[in-house]
């Protein structure tokens, strides 16, 4: 009987619980979220935001909702106003080419993926000459994702451009220029491009320096424009922006990490100065390939520090170390070295001619001798300010065509 007692006690607390755990249950389930906003009530509204509050049989619930869209700061409307500008002139180019062989000796497409951007409206398009290497079809999709086959019209492997074009593309949107001899390490620069084939991503960074770099061929981009902005597999040939959204450079190269590890981005990525791709586009124009100018000389840049131990009469400036047979400087009469020394392991001829300035420009390092040179051509006639011995002099010099240098390093 006592048994008996405790049960009909303890019956309604059982009752109560299975009421509420079904309650409970019931309302997780079946109750639309916005049911229970009809039992919220409003009552605070703070920075542009409202507090909304109900009491209900599980206890006081409270939420924060945004009143409208939040407007962009002046930061954000930069941002969007690049990408909107840019974007519908960058492209996704797809190379296909042909590897030998399967299991069967059959041959085996491969395909690898880049960016580019659109130069006009006869839909030229320029590119990394590494993105469309080798290739036996080269397809362009658009940012209206329209896919075009698209040919090869000039390449520039000194500088690791290339310039393709697609036909009967409508209402093209050419990329805008700018000038990128003005450079300032610290300023704004955008990347966009298609990084691992995700099509139209950008990403931001600054100038990190302006650099010579070499690439995987060995071949050297003079004043490369090094960049944090993240850049991965697949943003080769795509254009690196001002805050303009003008175009400032190719992004070309990644940093590797010499300790191994995936080819991704490492925090450091180069890109080749606009002005380099102008100079190309110039002499494809006139000549229908690109000619790079040259005074055809193995160089060694002079700082102060050398300037005084070899008793230099100048503390800057670029010494000729070796003029090239049949080349610019030798037919111009300017002198390399005859005297070997060591600069550390690196061995130096010294005793040539010191190269300071280039038609009245001062020449303090390579990367004045290569802004210089970029804005020349092949077979135009310079005055290289050199000193030989204590002596200042001018001295004419034709500028030949890197490509008939075959032998030697050219400058």
């Amino acid at each position: 009987m006592r048994v008996k007692r405790v049960l009909m006690k303890l019956r309604p607390v059982v009752l109560t619980l299975l009421i509420l755990t079904g309650a409970y249950y019931a309302t997780l389930r079946y109750m639309p979220v916005g049911a229970l906003a009809g039992l919220l009530h409003r009552d605070l509204a703070v920075d542009g935001a409202t507090t909304s509050s109900a009491h209900t049989a599980f206890g006081d619930f409270s939420m924060t909702e945004a009143s409208a869209a939040p407007a962009f700061d002046s930061e954000e409307q930069q941002n969007i106003a690049v990408y909107k500008r840019a974007l519908p002139s960058v492209v996704n180019i797809t190379s296909t080419a042909v590897a030998c062989c399967d299991l069967f000796l059959r041959p085996v497409p491969e395909q690898g993926q880049g960016s580019g951007f659109i130069l006009d409206k006869q839909g030229h398009i320029l590119t990394n000459n590494h993105v469309i290497d080798n290739a036996q079809a080269i397809e362009v999709t658009l940012s209206n994702k329209r896919k075009y086959k698209a040919t090869v019209v000039g390449i520039d492997t000194a500088h690791d451009i290339a310039l393709l074009q697609i036909k009967d593309a409508p209402d093209l949107q050419p990329a805008v220029l700018a000038d990128s001899t003005n450079l300032v390490v610290g300023q704004l620069v955008y990347a966009i491009g298609n990084p691992f084939g995700f099509t139209g991503t950008m990403t931001r960074g600054i100038v990190s320096a302006l650099r010579s770099v070499a690439t995987p061929t060995g071949a050297k981009i003079d004043d490369a424009i090094q960049t944090d902005a993240s850049v991965n597999p697949g943003n080769s040939g795509g254009p690196l922006l001002n805050s303009r959204g003008e175009v400032i450079g190719i992004t070309t190269l990644i940093a590797s990490n010499p300790n191994g590890g995936a080819d991704q981005s490492a925090g450091i990525g180069f890109a080749i100065p606009i002005g380099t791709a102008k100079a190309f586009l110039s002499d494809f124009e006139k000549y229908g390939h690109a000619r790079r100018p040259s005074l055809d000389i193995v160089t060694f840049p002079i700082g102060p520090d050398i300037a005084e131990q070899i008793g230099l009469p100048a503390d800057y400036g670029i010494l000729i170390e070796r003029v090239l047979p049949d080349g610019a400087a030798a037919k111009a009469g300017l002198r390399g070295g005859n005297q070997v020394a060591y600069n550390g392991n690196q061995q130096v001829m010294l005793g040539g001619d010191l190269i300071v300035g280039f038609d009245g420009q001062p020449i303090s390092t390579p990367q004045d001798l290569s802004n210089a040179m970029n804005s020349h051509h092949a077979g135009d006639v310079v005055t290289i300010t050199v000193f030989r011995g204590r002596q200042r002099q001018n001295i004419k010099v034709t500028l030949s065509d890197a490509k008939q240098i075959v032998n030697g390093r050219t400058a």
